[in-house]
């Protein structure tokens, strides 16, 4: 085990050795280390200075957090230039031929270049995060618990893991350094943006939520890893001199898997729409899994929490809520909302969510698609316990409500998340003899096969009956 492990840190120290002789990329980083909490400490005291007028205490509490999670982020995205010249700096320096020829597996080479493209701002990150600590401490801050410290820890963690394994994806598949240094806004405002949303979980203060987040991003980074990996070729950093972008050929590649030389609609039914039907097979079996598993945890936490808050609340509360209920002014009947429902209007609903659950996929290696395919899946089971704590019997209502066309909407949100999971599947599974591009064609064409041949008709069924069936049925049984 050691002697395999041994070349990676072979790799590894040469790499590093690289980096502590560049002036140009130990300056930038030294100054962003050491001056960014200061900084942050000043940014700090201004804020409390400010809300201690408005006793504004919540905010403060989550202050210092929200500040360890920006000055663990900043360290990251300066030392990203070492991760994105990993490989293509090395082609265009011309050490990449002594490098490549060298008795190392692909994969010690890789782990090499991501070990040390992820301790260096690690380290700075760390750093960083203890300077800006005792700074707090000094100023008598409210100090985070140890569950928040060690979560904002691996937070800053998994950024750094997930940004460094993306710049060394975009360093394999670049040509030039500068190709690669334009692609890093790829990295960089994605996760600005995922921050956000761990800023707004770290002021609400939900920690369970956080942990979710945590355990989100880390999969992601594995997933990048993989498909670094994966699609690591040794001959294809050598061969390839310069990108172009070929449209011709993308959309030939693209026509040729979608329509799979078929010569009529029912042979393209028969063959090339049941072909890509029987590859996603194991993964209907897992998304099939996955909704019974979020059906059932969605009822039980309803039953469990909402049952709890119903047994906890006072007279006054529940007077207040009647109250509350009779200011919103009778709701509409059954027969008046069907009147305002369309079937266009259902199916173009649907077929979005359908789509936003793809295009979500595509950009998390089927994570963020498959969360919103739990969500979607799970108010089955909301709804259900709710009902049942309402003292109403859910299962006729399901019966004439949701059944007459959830036998057709259910399949097609099934099916078209089934294929988002086999397209995150394919894209981490190294692919002999093809490209990256190649393959994501390959893929795109699977999924508009499935989502035009199958997903869309079974999407405008349910959404007719929908519109002209469902709520008839459900009027009858409820009168």
């Amino acid at each position: 085990m050691f002697n395999k492990l041994k070349p990676i840190w072979l790799v590894a120290k040469r790499e590093l050795r690289d980096q502590l002789r560049d002036w140009r990329v130990l300056f930038p980083m030294l100054i962003l280390t050491l001056c960014f909490p200061f900084l942050m400490n000043e940014f700090a005291k201004q804020t409390v200075d400010f809300l201690n007028q408005y006793n504004a205490d919540l905010i403060l509490d989550r202050l210092v957090p929200f500040s360890i999670l920006i000055i663990g982020f900043f360290p990251i995205t300066v030392s990203l230039v070492v991760a994105l010249e990993s490989f293509v700096g090395e082609k265009e320096r011309g050490t990449i031929e002594p490098l490549l020829s060298a008795p190392f597996d692909d994969w010690q080479l890789y782990f090499g270049k991501l070990l040390v493209g992820v301790i260096t701002p690690l380290v700075a990150s760390y750093t960083s995060i203890l300077l800006y600590l005792i700074m707090v401490i000094r100023l008598d801050l409210t100090m985070p618990s140890a569950s928040v410290l060690t979560q904002l820890f691996l937070l800053t963690t998994a950024h750094a893991f997930l940004m460094v394994s993306a710049a060394i994806v975009i360093s394999v598949q670049s040509t030039s350094v500068k190709a690669a240094n334009l692609l890093a806004s790829f990295i960089v405002i994605p996760v600005a943006i995922l921050m956000q949303g761990e800023a707004v979980m770290l002021f609400w203060g939900n920690e369970q939520v956080l942990w979710l987040g945590i355990a989100g991003v880390t999969i992601i980074a594995l997933l990048l890893i993989r498909v670094g990996i994966a699609h690591f070729q040794r001959e294809y950093l050598l061969g390839r001199e310069i990108d172009t972008i070929n449209l011709k050929w993308m959309a030939k590649t693209f026509l040729l898997n979608f329509t799979g030389g078929a010569s009529s609609i029912l042979d393209w039914y028969k063959r090339v729409l049941g072909s890509a039907l029987r590859r996603i097979l194991p993964a209907v079996f897992f998304v099939t899994l996955i909704a019974g598993i979020s059906i059932w945890a969605s009822y039980a936490w309803i039953k469990d929490n909402v049952a709890e808050m119903i047994a906890m609340a006072t007279p006054e509360d529940i007077a207040e809520l009647e109250e509350n209920i009779s200011d919103i002014g009778e709701l509409p009947d059954i027969s008046e909302i069907q009147e305002h429902l369309s079937a266009p209007f259902l199916f173009l609903n649907n077929t979005r969510a359908v789509a936003l659950i793809f295009l979500a996929g595509m950009v998390s290696f089927s994570v963020l698609g498959i969360m919103l395919y739990m969500v979607n899946i799970a108010l089955i089971g909301g709804l259900y316990a709710f009902l049942e704590l309402l003292g109403i019997n859910p299962f006729p209502i399901f019966l004439a409500g949701v059944a007459p066309h959830g036998i057709f909407e259910i399949p097609a949100l099934m099916i078209g998340s089934a294929v988002v999971l086999y397209f995150g599947a394919v894209i981490v599974t190294p692919q002999a003899g093809k490209s990256m591009g190649e393959v994501i064609l390959e893929l795109l064409a699977d999924w508009a096969k499935i989502f035009i041949g199958l997903v869309v008709p079974l999407l405008a069924i349910a959404a007719l009956i929908e519109a002209y069936i469902s709520p008839s049925l459900l009027l009858s049984v409820m009168g």
